[in-house]
């Protein structure tokens, strides 16, 4: 069963909660900065493109939430190429279209029958309850 839009908020607030805060006071303590966000996007940004490889489509928040990332075409979980796909081709997309695309995909994932966003058609990946 593909997961709704709800379910994938969840999980990323989740994920923003449990990794993101800790990603920030530990980017905190090795820069002194709290306006350099670089090494915490650098972080974030190894943490949801690798965790999912190494984790079979899971991140902590999608887990706790009974949700995974798997590959249309075969249903396993996504490798690097994919989640590379997934989060750097998208996050250009978005930054192109200024943000629309983020709406966009957030109408998709809520409305759509499969349930899957820009990034999800950009990557060939499907977010489904486990």
């Amino acid at each position: 069963m593909q997961a709704g839009f709800w379910i994938r908020f969840g999980a990323a607030l989740l994920d923003g909660i449990i990794i993101g805060i800790p990603l920030g006071v530990l980017s905190y303590i090795m820069t002194g900065d709290t306006g350099n966000d670089t090494v915490s996007d650098i972080f974030t940004f190894l943490y949801s493109t690798l965790l999912p490889v190494f984790w079979r489509g899971y991140t902590v928040g999608k887990r706790l939430c009974g949700i995974q990332i798997r590959r249309v075409s075969d249903h396993s979980p996504p490798g690097i190429g994919t989640m590379l796909l997934r989060n750097v081709a998208a996050g250009i997309v978005y930054a192109v279209t200024l943000g629309i695309g983020v709406i966009v995909s957030a109408f998709m994932v809520g409305l759509r029958e499969d349930k899957r966003s820009l990034h999800d058609f950009l990557a060939g990946t499907e977010v489904v309850q486990s």
